[in-house]
């Protein structure tokens, strides 16, 4: 449980500091991404272009992890959310429903967002 913790404080961090520190390395090729709001990205290319131009036009100010819960395959997180796009600040909070692969790759993550 540990390692997978790691890789999702990665993930949030990455987003933090506006850097790719391994996308490729934490989801598998054909992850399925859902965001809160709708968007679905079903490949892990796709996962990295909308990472590299989001954060073109905005800034995650904080993505603080309040807890995780393990079963089996399955992660959830609960989080709190705030960023800059385009000018405009947004704030929400959060869970994260993580599917995972033996080798500890994320394999489906699906956000929930509540305001």
């Amino acid at each position: 449980m540990a390692k997978r913790e790691e890789i999702i404080y990665l993930w949030f961090s990455m987003w933090l500091k506006q850097k790719d520190l391994g996308i490729n390395d934490i989801f598998t090729n054909d992850v399925v991404y859902i965001e809160s709001w709708g968007p679905k990205y079903k490949d892990c290319k796709s996962v990295k272009y909308w990472f590299d131009e989001w954060n073109k036009r905005g800034k995650v100010i904080q993505w603080d992890i309040l807890q995780f819960f393990h079963k089996d395959n399955q992660t959830i997180v609960e989080w709190e959310f705030k960023c800059i796009y385009d000018d405009v600040v947004s704030e929400f909070d959060g869970i994260s429903l993580i599917c995972w692969i033996e080798d500890d790759k994320i394999k489906f993550l699906k956000e929930f967002g509540c305001k």
